[in-house]
């Protein structure tokens, strides 16, 4: 397909360049990770933070998630433990995000976290964005790039008809593997998953050997995904359906579905990861096509349904 955005840019040398810039003069770009694209700023810039909330007309009391390129670099930031360095050796770079208690001495705008004593880490594993991240001498703020509590973007071109030319460099990573954001684990006191991901609690709980379940309520918002409406179309939604009328979307999974003009199939062949990837592309694509109302058919509640369930009942609220 044709890029009709000039902000969506191919990734290159000179592409690279001017990114770096960007972000060093407290600039915000749009950038692709593994699971859902993000609005990128520096962390240690209470400028840049200021312009990702305004941008995002995200609430201040929902922090953001801070990315670095390794250990290394994020240890002169976050007090690090046992289970840390367990769950990072196996599972870094990629889809998982850990709350832990921030230094003292670290220079993360107190802004970016909701001015907690914790923060929530991320070490992304897409090359495009690890290579800025091991480029730069501070770390990323990297919320999704969409304005607050709706769609995530999977691709350069939801960023684009995001926010249109508010954004000057999107680059293109092609759609996102994954489609859905990282798994958030709390490893301040108890372990406890503040919101489930790609990563899914029992490959957890193997690797740290003791049982790691959902913390049910957070009366201080730790964790990005937390808030009660989140990830939404706008468009008023039924979950675990079993037929919707001809006017409404109506949104399946598996091939006992029909195709008709109204369905959208999250998977003829009843791959979870294939419904996980494809749910916000189709909740973009229903709202596109002015869809008044939503019905959702029952996703298996196993493996990676956990987290496409946890977004369609946020999506639902």
């Amino acid at each position: 397909m044709k890029n009709i955005y000039s902000n969506i840019l191919k990734f290159n040398k000179n592409t690279l360049s001017k990114t770096l810039r960007y972000l060093k003069k407290n600039k915000i770009v749009g950038l692709p990770t593994e699971t859902v694209y993000g609005l990128a700023g520096n962390a240690y810039s209470d400028e840049s933070i200021k312009k990702i909330y305004s941008i995002k007309k995200r609430p201040k009391k929902n922090p953001l998630i801070i990315h670095y390129y390794n250990l290394n670099k994020a240890s002169r930031d976050i007090e690090i433990n046992n289970d840390f360095i367990k769950l990072y050796k196996k599972l870094c770079p990629g889809p998982i995000t850990f709350v832990v208690k921030k230094k003292r001495s670290s220079k993360i705008s107190n802004l970016s976290t909701a001015k907690l004593k914790t923060v929530a880490v991320r070490f992304p594993s897409n090359k495009k964005t690890r290579t800025i991240l091991r480029k730069l001498n501070f770390p990323l703020a990297i919320p999704s790039a969409n304005k607050s509590s709706s769609v995530s973007p999977v691709s350069a071109k939801d960023v684009a008809e995001e926010f249109r030319n508010k954004i000057k460099i999107i680059i293109d990573g092609g759609n996102a593997k994954f489609g859905l954001e990282s798994t958030v684990i709390d490893l301040t006191n108890k372990a406890g998953i503040l919101r489930p991901g790609i990563i899914g609690g029992l490959k957890i709980s193997k690797i740290l050997k003791k049982k790691i379940s959902m913390v049910k309520s957070q009366k201080i918002i730790r964790s990005p995904g937390s808030l009660k409406k989140h990830y939404s179309p706008n468009i008023p939604m039924k979950l675990n359906q079993n037929k919707a009328k001809k006017n409404d979307a109506f949104i399946v999974f598996g091939k006992k579905y029909k195709n008709k003009k109204n369905s959208f199939n999250l998977s003829k062949k009843s791959n979870l990861n294939e419904a996980a990837k494809n749910l916000y592309r189709i909740l973009r694509k229903i709202k596109k096509l002015k869809y008044k109302k939503i019905s959702v058919v029952k996703i298996p509640y196993k493996g990676i349904g956990v987290a496409i369930n946890d977004r369609l009942k946020h999506a639902a609220s």
